[in-house]
């Protein structure tokens, strides 16, 4: 046998947590295929097999943890292994002698035997009410308990007793007309229970899971920034018609050309670098009682994941082309979706934007990604009736939001870096010709 361990991810990661098995129990490995995705306090990240064989002794389900360096499951080489195992719901039933699986229902008699094998999410509802397994119909494939099974048997039970019962308990005082017609009410101590309100229902159900260790990082993350900065949000207006009519002239060249879609992110990089030189401040971070001010400008771009919200960088975006930009966050964005961003790609950045417009959000306040010391919020794009030159027009609007640092980026400053941020969108020439 060949032993399955959880390897080194990153400095002072010392804990994952089970993502989920790519290959079943029993079933054959090629090696260097992708076996299990684990998560790491950052990303997640694919251990492939270090030798072909079938997957043996797997010791740690889905979103269990385990500690670098901790065996997980077993690769046995031998050609003459039988096939695929049954699931297990523990590690304890490796040594369990096999269990034959149940025959399937009749046409006849649609019930089908107990289950054989409980799903995990089923024996965590089992476990939860306190119930025996072997009591309820399984309808799953191959005689698998489900847990919509455990809902229903729990929905049945609760509804039997409930109809037999045709009169309130004897020990609760019955309510006694009085003259006026109205009826007596009981104590406070003496009112009765409402039993609906609390029996096992599959309309009540509850599921206790373990927080992932990406959202586990978020979280710790946003708590710091809020306990250890100074946090503060400005906002401003900016007219989006000429980065859209710029766009809309350029983009199937653009398209043609560089293989990538022109989007209005690039602009904003490149607007956020401009300010950025002429505000460094916002570009800093305070360590301890220096503040370290970068003159290179690694931008954070907050993408939604299968896994959550991550922030990979965009390094060295003052020599960025709007195409490189566009590529890197398209890489990016197709990466967070199968689960594939590397510890790497998050570490660092000097500045973060995030979009909350493709959500539909039309105005937030963002938090820092501490250490940094500011945050751009975009959001949604709205035509609404603005003043231009003294005459009343309809105008593809955004609002902007920075959230900023206050013990190191003084208001001025703030106010004049967003106001920058609008003055490129709204003449992006300025970009090219670097005034």
């Amino acid at each position: 046998m060949i032993e399955v361990t959880v390897p080194d991810v990153g400095e002072s990661i010392t804990e994952v947590q089970i993502g989920q098995w790519l290959k079943a129990e029993g079933e054959w490995v090629n090696e260097g295929e992708d076996l299990v995705e684990i998560e790491t306090e950052k990303a997640s990240v694919q251990i492939p097999a270090k030798t072909s064989g079938y997957l043996r002794n797997v010791l740690k389900n889905k979103e269990d943890f385990a500690l670098v360096g901790e065996v997980i499951a077993s690769l046995d080489p031998s050609g003459s292994a039988p096939g695929k195992l049954p699931e297990k719901t523990s590690p304890a039933q490796d040594n369990a002698p096999p269990v034959p699986a149940p025959p399937a229902a009749s046409v006849d008699n649609p019930a089908a035997e107990p289950a054989a094998f409980v799903l995990p999410a089923a024996q965590r509802l089992i476990d939860d009410l306190g119930l025996d397994a072997s009591k309820i119909t399984a309808t799953g494939p191959g005689g698998r308990l489900l847990k919509e099974d455990v809902q229903r048997y729990v929905a049945t039970a609760a509804a039997t007793p409930a109809a037999s019962v045709a009169a309130p308990p004897p020990s609760l005082p019955p309510s006694t007309p009085t003259g006026s017609g109205l009826r007596t009410i009981p104590a406070v101590g003496e009112l009765p229970i409402d039993r609906s309100l609390v029996s096992p229902s599959p309309h009540r159900s509850e599921e206790l899971k373990p927080m992932s260790m990406l959202r586990r990082t978020i979280a710790a993350r946003l708590v710091q920034a809020q306990q250890t900065a100074a946090l503060l949000t400005t906002f401003n207006e900016v007219d989006m018609q000429p980065v859209m009519s710029l766009r809309n002239k350029y983009r199937d060249a653009f398209f043609q050309r560089h293989k990538v879609k022109l989007g209005f992110m690039s602009f904003f990089a490149k607007a956020a670098v401009e300010a950025l030189k002429a505000f460094p401040a916002v570009n800093a971070e305070i360590r301890g009682n220096q503040i370290v001010y970068r003159y290179y400008q690694d931008i954070g771009v907050a993408i939604g994941g299968g896994k959550g919200l991550v922030v990979p960088i965009l390094r060295n975006v003052e020599r960025l082309s709007f195409a490189d930009i566009e590529r890197q966050i398209a890489d990016y964005a197709m990466a967070a979706s199968e689960n594939r961003i590397q510890p790497q790609d998050l570490e660092g950045g000097t500045f973060t934007i995030s979009n909350g417009g493709i959500y539909g959000s039309l105005l937030s306040t963002p938090i820092v990604n501490p250490p940094q010391s500011g945050i751009l919020g975009l959001h949604s794009i709205q035509e609404r009736p603005v003043a231009v030159d003294g005459q009343v027009v309809i105008r593809p609007m955004m609002y902007l939001a920075l959230t900023y640092d206050h013990r190191i980026v003084d208001g001025r400053e703030a106010v004049t870096f967003l106001k920058t941020i609008k003055d490129v969108i709204e003449d992006p020439a300025r970009l090219f010709l670097e005034v």
